[in-house]
């Protein structure tokens, strides 16, 4: 794989970076399978940045994730941030349904 090759563009350098993918043997679906996630993640990465996704991606194609997103990545290999404070993935200890906040139940309009 040609770094040089690569396009400045963000829309052609995402086709060029899922090409590569496939040559390495591991689509983008076939990623998402592999890192639990699902494949609107890995789109996710087209428009906005997404570290451990971006890192994962760099780590298949043998490459360090600034060398891919130049504009996302500092060169020491730490993610630019807009929210520098901002944890990579929530705590998974949080529960989704909780007696603290309850799941709103939605009226049909059939109630007056």
């Amino acid at each position: 794989m040609n770094i040089a090759e690569m396009p400045l563009d963000p829309a052609p350098r995402w086709e060029w970076i899922k090409y590569q993918l496939r040559i390495h043997g591991c689509p983008p679906a076939e990623l998402a399978r592999q890192l639990d996630i699902t494949d609107r993640a890995i789109r996710a990465v087209k428009n906005a940045p997404y570290p451990r996704i971006e890192r994962e991606i760099a780590k298949k194609l043998g490459v360090e994730p600034f060398e891919l997103w130049p504009e996302r990545w500092n060169l020491d290999g730490s993610p630019r941030r807009q929210r520098p404070n901002r944890a990579e993935s929530r705590p998974r200890s949080a529960a989704k349904d909780s007696r603290y906040s309850p799941v709103p139940h939605r009226k049909t309009g059939t109630e007056a």
